[in-house]
């Protein structure tokens, strides 16, 4: 078995194990924590100062944003979600979202606004880019799914100009040992989970350690 082969079934067991994981927490524990981190977004001075936020709507575990989409409505922000690309597979879109939104159930089963051309924002209308993930460690690195819908939306980020990205997840979502990377993958530089604020950055500038931050810009294939 080659070293790529043990990597990618790695990277998926890992994903199965932590998905079971939060799968496992109670509604109780998933309704406290869905509360704990809004106090810890909403204390956040580049939150506040935020106009455009995207926020992804959960499933399969992850933590509850609903609480914070509320909460975030009351703050007077503009709340957008991301929608399925229909003509380029593998990418977002993202959308207005308001509490007359209606959603649909899009291929992965997943709640997104119905397409409206007319509340579309472009990544460089975005303030800040809430994303999800399966996994992360101590250095910021994430997991996704692996469908690379997010790593194709990071590729866009600048860390000095355009769009934030904080991902949000439960504590049991760190993994203690680093996480096998790809070279596509992309780092975070913020992390908030129910107990902790989780930062890399430094003064806004980009972290260019080894395998922190695997920052690849758009000039290869998509993966």
């Amino acid at each position: 078995m080659t070293s790529s082969m043990e990597k990618s079934l790695l990277r998926q067991s890992l994903r199965n194990h932590i998905r079971l994981r939060r799968r496992a927490l109670s509604s109780q524990e998933q309704s406290d924590a869905a509360l704990r981190v809004v106090s810890r977004v909403m204390n956040d001075a580049r939150i506040r100062s935020a106009r455009t936020l995207a926020v992804f709507l959960s499933f399969d575990g992850e933590l509850g944003t609903r609480p914070l989409i509320d909460a975030l409505w009351a703050a007077g922000k503009q709340i957008y979600l991301p929608v399925l690309h229909p003509f380029t597979p593998g990418h977002l879109l993202f959308m207005r979202y308001t509490a007359t939104t209606p959603l649909v159930l899009n291929r992965l089963r997943i709640r997104e606004p119905r397409l409206d051309i007319t509340t579309l924002l472009p990544l460089t209308g975005l303030d800040v880019l809430f994303t999800p993930l399966v996994a992360f460690d101590a250095q910021g690195r994430r997991l996704g799914m692996g469908g690379g819908f997010y790593d194709r939306t990071l590729q866009h980020w600048r860390p000095l100009a355009g769009f934030y990205p904080i991902g949000l997840a439960h504590d049991c979502q760190q993994v203690a040992d680093p996480l096998p990377v790809e070279e596509w993958d992309i780092g975070l530089p913020e992390i908030i989970t129910p107990s902790r604020h989780w930062r890399w950055h430094d003064a806004g500038a980009k972290k260019t350690a080894d395998a922190v931050f695997a920052l690849r810009f758009p000039d290869r294939p998509w993966r």
